[in-house]
């Protein structure tokens, strides 16, 4: 099961080409800065990154389509909100304030692993990160930002898997990497999110 969520919007511009992201080690220590567009050409540069997953009182968990216009897998689906921490920002700040940017969202957001990818898009560039996985649950819907975001939807577990099995090329490579550790290294953490709440 699955439902778009329809609510207002907004259009900011929120990303930029040249700002600058936190460049790191395998062990996530900082070993400098660079711009976002440089990040990710050719085979992308290795940077401090996240991903978050937001879940509603029914245990739905939000995704979202990339804006057609996106570098780096446009139109495919992904997790609620992810991006990067910018140069000078802890990983807190950053990841509420992309909530907020992106989906006009506030929620307690607890983080859950970090590990590192790197996947080719094309020949457009590539992400090439160590990505922070964070989950949090909200009572709220979206304000989707059209700058970054086509569409976003609600789906159960259920659901979602099934599109996964049956239409994997539809989805961002971090995100299937991310939605299977979290079910199969997380159970624990990620289960009382899936439960519903809702009175």
């Amino acid at each position: 099961m699955s439902h778009s969520a329809v609510n207002p919007t907004k259009a900011d511009v929120v990303s930029f080409e040249h700002e600058q992201l936190i460049l790191v080690d395998g062990n996530d220590e900082q070993t400098g800065t660079l711009d976002k567009s440089a990040c990710h050409n050719g085979n992308g540069i290795l940077h401090r990154a996240f991903s978050l997953f937001i879940f509603n009182e029914r245990g739905e968990l939000l995704l979202q389509q990339r804006a057609a216009g996106k570098r780096l897998w446009p139109l495919y689906w992904s997790n609620s909100c992810c991006s990067h921490p910018r140069a000078g920002e802890g990983m807190d700040y950053a990841v509420s304030r992309r909530l907020d940017q992106e989906l006009g969202m506030s929620a307690e957001l607890n983080y859950v692993y970090k590990f590192q990818y790197q996947a080719n898009f094309q020949d457009k560039g590539s992400e090439n990160e160590l990505c922070s996985v964070y989950l949090g649950r909200t009572s709220s819907e979206p304000t989707v930002n059209t700058t970054e975001i086509e569409a976003c939807r609600w789906m159960t577990p259920g659901a979602l898997n099934t599109a996964l099995t049956d239409h994997p090329e539809d989805f961002t490579p971090w995100f299937r990497m991310e939605w299977n550790t979290l079910q199969n290294d997380h159970a624990a953490i990620l289960t009382p999110l899936l439960e519903t709440t809702q009175k």
